[in-house]
């Protein structure tokens, strides 16, 4: 299923069918401020299996996932007042904040020190499907290995042949990925240079 959704201002049912797949355990193709991501809600276990086997990903290097924001993000990491300024500075935005974990992130999204990655994209689309479905959505990039990221919805649907659920349209994208800071400890440091510029 593909859904055309405007970028600028979400058409609310489109949101909410999309949420409702997600809700369901189903995954989806969605636009960020980078590039399209694959994901589903971080609550659905298998929905989470799911997306770790269709990109042959090892459980031990996690996914990232986003957050609606600083409040929501607080709910799922512990946040010093030092990570707090800078996430307030930067967010919305293309970064992937390195955070220790709390307890209610699950399992298969932690590293072996219970670190996990968040973001918050500057994409109208994204922050309407996370604040619609109330929970936290898998964010990785929506692209195979061996295969080169699609340019439109018709390649990803050609490229994940009946594997997701939904494909969200949103136009063209950076493509660019998110720039990675690890905030632990209070000592900024840069895991991947990306779309966000540091230090900012």
């Amino acid at each position: 299923m593909i859904l055309t959704i405007n970028p600028q201002n979400p058409q609310g049912r489109l949101i909410q069918r999309a949420v409702e797949i997600l809700a369901g355990g189903g995954l989806v193709v969605y636009p960020t401020d980078t590039q399209y991501g694959l994901g589903c809600d971080l609550t659905r276990k298998k929905a989470v299996e799911k997306v770790y086997r269709l990109k042959k990903r090892d459980p031990k290097s996690p996914f990232s996932f986003v957050c609606s924001g600083l409040t929501d993000i607080a709910q799922y990491a512990k946040v010093s007042n030092f990570a707090y300024r800078t996430m307030k500075r930067l967010l919305p935005g293309p970064y992937t904040f390195i955070l220790d974990a709390t307890r209610l992130v699950p399992q298969l999204m932690l590293t072996k020190r219970h670190e996990c990655g968040i973001r918050v994209p500057d994409h109208a689309i994204t922050q309407a499907l996370v604040t619609a479905l109330g929970r936290p959505v898998i964010n990785t990039s929506a692209a195979l290995d061996g295969h080169p990221p699609p340019l439109d919805s018709r390649g990803f649907e050609e490229l994940f042949k009946n594997q997701v659920d939904a494909i969200i349209d949103g136009g063209p994208v950076p493509g660019r990925p998110s720039t990675i800071i690890s905030l632990i400890g209070d000592e900024p440091a840069v895991l991947r240079e990306g779309a966000g510029p540091w230090p900012a």
